[in-house]
């Protein structure tokens, strides 16, 4: 993976927030990070889409919905830059996260 194509596909606000959610969640579906993000439907996916010809994201889809996970054959540095950048800037998506982890755990889904 080139360096510079990573870092791009980074460096907007939606993606990066759309990425740390997931790699803290393990996984997550479009309808979820929608609600996270506080989104529409068509800019979470067109986001996740551009992540994943990065390379980034793998999607699997399930009935109607898609979901997202770290791509498995991401080289160890981009996954480390991944996890640190979680690990040390929580305040960047505290909000985001709760309201992810609000409808991962509820009885009734967010989809």
């Amino acid at each position: 993976m080139d360096p510079c194509k990573f870092f791009k596909c980074l460096a907007d606000d939606t993606r990066l927030k759309s990425l740390l959610l997931i790699a803290s969640a393990n996984e997550a579906c479009v309808c979820d990070l929608m609600e996270a993000l506080e989104l529409d439907q068509p800019k979470t996916s067109r986001h996740l889409a551009e992540l994943r010809k990065c390379n980034i994201l793998l999607d699997e889809r399930r009935g109607k919905w898609v979901y997202y996970k770290l791509h498995p054959q991401l080289p160890q540095w981009a996954f480390e830059v991944i996890q640190q950048s979680a690990q040390h800037n929580p305040e960047y998506f505290k909000h985001p996260l709760n309201r992810l982890k609000n409808c991962q755990s509820s009885a009734v889904s967010c989809c």
